[in-house]
């Protein structure tokens, strides 16, 4: 039993067969699945998919790469998380890597997401790229270790990694695990401790071996496990059942 933490079957290349893709989990028994949001403009499309699908739960939230689009307030992301099927606030974060210039503004929009999540008690997915120092800052001054939450599709060294254990929050391997050249990565799923991993595929991007440069979908992530259950000597099995007793505990579900 597997749990995708974080993929986007919103997207075009994954709901234009839905039907596929979910009959696809079912047979490698990944059970259900996190739709993360990346621009609230889009939460109604998001809102079809999750009430149609129990098995499918979803984020709101803005991502930090997109600039020119709606900001959300704090009240409108708490409006918005009151829906009983989202579980978590985000994706959020800072990313200096794409966008150049006076990034106050997405440092301003990660405030209100962690004082967003706080309010609604649902914890953040975080992204961060090329901005540890000023992600685990803003963590920590605005409270986000109250609510805790992930660190998706990490990357980052084994000291970024203890910072955000101290804040409470978990931390969540993609497909980039199974990379051969990934020594940071490997590193990291070696020092985390099994109970505070998650897995996810941050589909439809990043597909693992031995599906890489395919377009990716949820039932792979099975093999984020495989490659982590190979890194710290145990059985797959044991890592499928781990995180997704982590993975209900984190995000505050039970099924």
């Amino acid at each position: 039993m597997y749990i995708d933490s974080h993929c986007h079957i919103d997207f075009p290349e994954l709901m234009s067969d839905l039907p596929a893709l979910l009959d696809n989990m079912k047979a490698n028994q990944v059970t259900h699945a996190l739709a993360i949001s990346v621009d609230v403009s889009d939460w109604s499309r998001i809102k079809q998919i999750i009430e149609a699908h129990p098995n499918i739960y979803s984020s709101v939230g803005t991502h930090p790469d997109y600039p020119d689009v709606h900001e959300p307030t704090v009240d409108e992301l708490v409006s918005m998380l009151a829906h009983p099927k989202v579980i978590a606030t985000g994706e959020t974060g800072l990313d200096y890597y794409r966008l150049e210039g006076d990034l106050e503004w997405q440092r301003a929009r990660f405030r209100n997401h962690i004082r967003a999540a706080n309010i609604t008690n649902k914890p953040l997915i975080i992204h961060t790229r090329n901005a540890q120092d000023d992600t685990i800052r803003l963590m920590s001054e605005e409270n986000a270790r109250d609510v805790g939450g992930v660190m998706h599709c990490f990357t980052e060294t084994k000291e970024v990694a203890q910072a955000a254990l101290d804040q409470n929050f978990y931390i969540s391997f993609s497909g980039i695990v199974s990379f051969k050249n990934a020594k940071t990565v490997h590193d990291c799923a070696q020092y985390v401790p099994l109970d505070r991993i998650l897995i996810e595929t941050d589909s439809p991007y990043l597909a693992p071996v031995p599906h890489r440069g395919k377009t990716n979908q949820p039932a792979w992530v099975m093999h984020v496990a495989e490659r982590i259950a190979e890194i710290k000597g145990l059985s797959v099995e044991e890592v499928g059942r781990v995180t997704t007793e982590n993975f209900k505990r984190c995000f505050k579900v039970d099924f």
